[in-house]
C-alpha cells in the first residue's frame, strides 16, 4: 500500500514482491547520492519517457514532461492499462489538487495490487511534480511489467535478463556483457544482440570497438527502424559517461528482450510443426524398413533351415572338413549380418512404438506373419537346427579322426621304426674288432649292449604297430592291405635282428679275451717308457743347453755335473734294453695269436724307434758337451789372468792419487816462505805427479783387455778404471787450482801493496775459520770472521761465501 505520510523528497528504499511471495528489496537502486548524480537523472528522464511513449502511443496519447504529464494521474492510469491489459477505476476529471492526488492514488493502488511494494512514493510528491519520486515511480513500472517476468535458466528478473544478454552475445568479439552500465558503452552489445537474431539488419564485422559512439547510433537506428524500438538512449550522453545509468541501460536492453521473445515463440511454433510433420515421415519410413527386412530375414531363415537338416554322411575325411567349412563359413561370414539384421529390426521395431506413442499415434502392426514374434519363432528353429547340424558335424568329423589319426599313428611309428633299423643288419654283420684294440674291443662291447637295451625299448614299438595294424582291420579301414603288408615286413625284419645281436655278442667276448694279456704287456711297457724317455729328454736339453759363466768357479762346477751325468748312462742302457724286450713279448704273442695289433702303443706315444733315436742323439751329445765344457775352462783362466793383472797395478795407483790428494791439501794450507818461494815449490810438485803419468796408460792398456774379453767384474780390486782417471783429473785439477791460487795472491799483493806478513796474517785468520779446510768459508764461517774482524753483521739477510786468492 502507499504510505501517505512519508517525508515529501526524501526517497526511501523500495522493492518488489517476487514470484515467491516474498518482498525483494532493491539494494542500490534508490542510493541517495547516485539520485543526485545529474548525468544518471538526464538519461532516465529522456529512457523513461520514450518507454512510455511507446507504450501509450498504442493508445493514441504521449507525454512531453515526464514530471508535468503524470501531475493529474490520467496518464499514469492510461499506461497502467496499456502494459497490464486491466481496467483501473474511473479516472477524476476535475482540475482541482484533491481530483490529482486520487487519480495517481489510485494509479498507486494498482501497481500495489500488482505485488509491488512502494515506500516513500505519495500522490502528493507526484502531483507536485517531484522529479526523483516520478522517476523512482516509473522505475517501480518498469521492473514490475517489463522485468520480473523474464525468466532464463532459472533466474528472473534483473539477472535473467543479463544471463539472456551474456547467452545471445557469447560468440561475438569484443563484447562481454558483466553488467548494466560499461559493458555497454562502446555500443558492440547492443550490435551482438541485433545481428543475432537479425543478421540482415548489421554488418557486425565493420563495427569498430573504438568508435562507440557509431556503433551506438547504428544500434539505436536500426532498432527504432526495423525492430519497433524506439530510441530511448543518447549515444554522446553514454559516452561522455563514466558510468551510463543502469536504469536507463535495463530498460532499453528489456524492450529488445520483449521483441525478439515474440519472434522467437512465433519461430518456435513453426518448428514444432514441423518437427510433427517430419516426424510422422520418419515413422513412415520405419515402418516400411521394418516391412522390408523382416521379409528379407524370413526368406533367408527359410532357406537355410534345409540345409542344416540335411545329415547324409561323407565317406572319407576331406569331404566332412569340406562340410564343416561351410558350415564355419556360415557361421562367420552369413550368419552375423542376419544376427545385426534381426538385432536392429527389434531395435527400429521398439523406436517406432515408443515414438508413435509419444505422439499419442496408434501402436504398429506389422503385416500377418512379420510379427517380432513370428520372426523370433523362425530364429529359434533356426538356431535348433544349427546346433543338431553342428553336433553331427562334430561325430562325423570324430568317427572319421578316429579312423585318420589311427592311419597316420601306424604310419608314423613305422616310418620311425624303419628308420631306426635301416644299417642295423650292416652293423651287426661287420667284423670290426678282428683289427681292434682291448679299449676298443670293450668299446665295441659296451656300445652293443646299449644296442641290445634299445633293441629291448623298441620290442614296445613293435608291439604297438601290430596292435594299430589289428585296431585298422577291425574297422574296415580303406587302406588295409597295404597296412598290413608293411605290419609283416617289421616282423620279420625284428627276428633277424635278434639272431644277429646274439651273433655278434659271443666274437666280441672272445676277441676281448686273447687282447687282455697283449694289454697287460703295453701297460707295463708305457709305465716304463714314459719316465725313461723323459730322461732322454731332459738329458738332451742339458746337453744342449747354453750356459754363460763369469769365474773360473762356475766352469768347474759345471764340468763336475757333466762328469757325475756320464756316469748314469750304462744303467741307462740297460733299462733301455728292457723296456724295448716288453714290446717284443707283445709283438710275439699278437703273431702267435695272428691278432692284427693296432698301430701304436694305446697307452704311450712312446715307440721303440723313438727311444733308439733319442739315446743315440744322448750319445752324440756327450762328447760335444765335452768340448764346450773345456773351451770355456780355457776361457776363463784366461780372464782370471787378466783381472790379477789389472788389480795388482791398480791396488798400487788407486791408493797413490789418494795419497796426493791429502798432500796437496796439506800444503796448500801450510806453505812457507814467500809466496814466489810458494810457487816455485808447487811447480817443482806438479812436474813430479805428471811423471807417474805411464803408469795411468799402462792401466788403461791392461781395462782396455779386460773390456775385449767382457769382463765386467773383478773381485781382486775395489778400484774401477773410472776411479782412477777420475781420482788422476781431480789431482792435476787441485795442484792446478793452487797454483793459480798462488799467482792471484801475488797479483794482490802487488796491486794493493800487502806485505808479506799481512799475506800470512791474512792467510792464518783464513785457515783459523776454515774448518773443514775446504779452502772456502762457508756461510757460518765468513760471518765469525767479519765478527772477528769488528763488522756488525746481525742485520745482514745474506752473507756471501769468500775464498783464498
Amino acid at each position: 500500500m502507499v504510505d501517505y505520510h512519508a517525508t515529501p523528497g526524501v526517497p526511501k528504499p523500495m522493492g518488489i514482491i517476487g514470484p515467491d511471495g516474498r518482498y525483494m528489496e532493491q539494494e542500490d537502486d534508490w542510493d541517495r547520492d547516485l539520485l543526485l548524480d545529474p548525468a544518471w537523472e538526464k538519461q532516465q528522464r529522456k529512457t523513461f519517457t520514450a518507454w512510455c511513449n511507446s507504450h501509450l502511443r498504442k493508445a493514441g496519447t504521449q507525454i512531453e514532461d515526464i514530471d508535468e504529464d503524470f501531475r493529474d494521474g490520467l496518464k499514469l492510469m492510461l499506461l497502467l492499462e496499456v502494459i497490464s491489459g486491466a481496467r483501473l477505476p474511473k479516472p477524476e476529471r476535475g482540475k482541482m489538487r484533491v481530483h490529482k492526488i486520487n487519480n495517481v492514488n489510485k494509479a498507486l493502488d494498482f501497481i500495489a495490487s500488482k505485488g509491488v511494494k512502494l515506500v516513500s512514493i505519495g500522490a502528493e510528491e507526484i502531483v507536485d511534480g517531484n522529479s526523483k519520486m516520478t522517476l523512482g515511480m516509473i522505475w517501480t513500472i518498469i521492473l514490475r511489467f517489463a522485468i520480473q517476468d523474464i525468466s532464463v535458466e532459472e533466474t528472473s528478473a534483473k539477472e535473467g535478463l543479463l544471463l539472456w544478454c551474456q547467452r545471445k552475445t557469447a560468440p561475438y568479439k569484443n563484447v562481454n556483457v558483466q553488467n548494466f552500465h560499461i559493458s555497454w558503452k562502446d555500443g558492440l552489445a547492443f550490435n551482438a544482440l541485433i545481428h543475432r537474431h537479425r543478421p540482415e539488419l548489421i554488418e557486425y564485422d565493420k563495427l569498430r570497438k573504438d568508435d562507440p559512439v557509431t556503433n551506438l547510433n547504428n544500434a539505436f537506428e536500426v532498432a527504432e527502424k526495423y525492430l519497433d524500438i524506439p530510441k530511448m538512449l543518447d549515444a554522446e550522453d553514454i559516452v561522455n559517461t563514466a558510468r551510463p545509468d543502469e536504469k536507463a541501460i535495463m530498460t532499453y536492453v528489456s524492450s529488445f528482450y520483449h521483441a525478439f521473445s515474440g519472434a522467437q515463440k512465433a519461430e518456435t511454433a513453426a518448428n514444432r510443426i514441423r518437427k510433427v510433420l517430419a516426424v510422422n515421415q520418419e515413422n513412415e519410413h520405419l515402418m516400411e524398413d521394418y516391412e522390408k527386412l523382416a521379409s528379407d530375414l524370413l526368406e533367408w531363415i527359410r532357406r537355410t533351415i534345409p540345409w542344416l537338416e540335411d545329415r547324409v554322411p561323407e565317406k572319407t575325411m576331406q569331404d566332412m572338413q569340406q562340410k564343416l567349412e561351410d558350415f564355419r563359413e556360415y557361421r562367420r561370414v552369413h550368419k552375423p549380418p542376419k544376427v545385426q539384421e534381426k538385432c536392429q529390426l527389434e531395435i527400429n521395431f521398439n523406436t517406432l512404438q515408443t515414438k508413435l506413442r509419444l505422439s499419442n499415434r496408434p501402436a504398429f502392426m506389422p503385416s500377418e506373419g512379420k510379427m517380432v514374434s513370428d520372426i523370433n519363432n523362425g530364429w529359434q528353429h533356426l538356431e535348433q537346427a544349427e546346433k543338431g547340424y553342428e553336433e553331427w558335424l562334430l561325430n562325423e568329423v570324430r568317427r572319421l579322426e578316429r579312423l585318420e589319426h589311427l592311419a597316420v599313428k601306424f604310419h608314423q611309428k613305422a616310418t620311425i621304426h624303419e628308420s631306426w633299423t635301416d644299417g642295423k643288419e650292416a652293423m651287426l654283420k661287420q667284423k670290426d674288432y678282428e683289427s681292434a684294440t682291448l679299449a676298443d674291443i670293450k668299446a665295441l662291447i659296451r656300445k652293443h649292449e646299449a644296442f641290445e637295451s634299445d633293441l629291448a625299448a623298441h620290442q614296445d614299438r613293435v608291439e604297438q604297430i601290430a596292435a594299430i595294424a589289428q585296431e585298422l582291420n577291425e574297422l574296415d579301414y580303406y587302406d588295409s592291405p597295404n597296412v598290413n603288408a608293411r605290419c609283416q615286413k617289421i616282423c620279420d625284419q625284428w627276428d633277424v635282428l635278434g639272431s644277429l645281436t646274439h651273433t655278434r655278442r659271443e666274437a666280441l667276448e672272445q676277441t676281448e679275451k686273447q687282447l687282455e694279456a697283449i694289454d697287460q704287456l703295453y701297460l707295463e711297457y708305457a709305465k716304463r717308457a714314459a719316465p725313461f724317455n723323459n730322461w732322454m729328454e731332459g738329458a738332451m736339453e742339458d746337453l744342449q743347453d747354453m750356459f754363460i759363466v763369469h769365474t773360473i768357479e762356475e766352469i768347474e762346477g759345471l764340468i763336475t755335473a757333466h762328469e757325475q751325468f756320464k756316469s748314469t748312462l750304462p744303467d741307462a742302457d740297460r733299462e733301455r734294453e728292457a723296456i724295448l724286450g716288453i714290446q717284443n713279448e707283445a709283438q710275439k704273442i699278437a703273431d702267435y695269436n695272428h691278432i692284427k695289433l693296432a698301430s701304436g702303443n694305446p697307452y704311450t706315444a712312446v715307440t721303440p724307434q723313438t727311444i733308439n733315436s733319442k739315446w743315440e742323439k744322448v750319445q752324440q751329445l756327450v762328447p760335444r758337451r765335452d768340448i764346450a765344457l773345456k773351451t770355456e775352462q780355457d776361457k776363463q783362466q784366461s780372464n782370471e789372468r787378466l783381472r790379477l793383472q789389472f788389480a795388482n797395478q791398480a791396488n798400487v795407483v788407486g791408493p797413490w792419487l789418494q795419497s796426493k790428494m791429502e798432500e796437496i791439501g796439506r800444503i796448500a794450507i801450510e806453505m812457507h816462505g814467500t809466496l814466489e818461494d810458494q810457487m816455485t815449490h808447487l811447480k817443482q810438485y806438479e812436474q813430479s805427479v805428471a811423471n807417474y803419468k805411464p803408469n795411468i796408460d799402462k792401466l788403461e792398456q791392461q781395462h782396455q783387455l779386460i773390456q775385449e774379453a767382457l769382463i765386467f767384474d773383478n773381485k781382486h780390486t775395489n778400484y774401477t778404471m773410472e776411479h782412477i782417471r777420475v781420482g788422476w783429473e781431480h789431482l792435476l785439477t787441485t795442484i792446478a787450482r793452487t797454483i793459480n791460487e798462488v799467482e792471484n795472491q801475488i797479483l794482490t799483493r802487488d796491486a794493493k801493496g800487502i806485505s808479506q806478513e799481512q799475506m800470512h796474517e791474512f792467510r792464518a785468520s783464513f785457515n783459523h775459520f776454515d774448518k773443514d779446510h775446504t779452502g772456502a768459508l762457508g756461510p757460518e764461517e765468513f760471518k765469525a770472521c767479519l765478527i772477528s774482524l769488528g763488522y756488525d753483521v746481525e742485520n745482514d739477510r745474506q752473507v756471501p761465501k769468500l775464498a783464498v786468492y
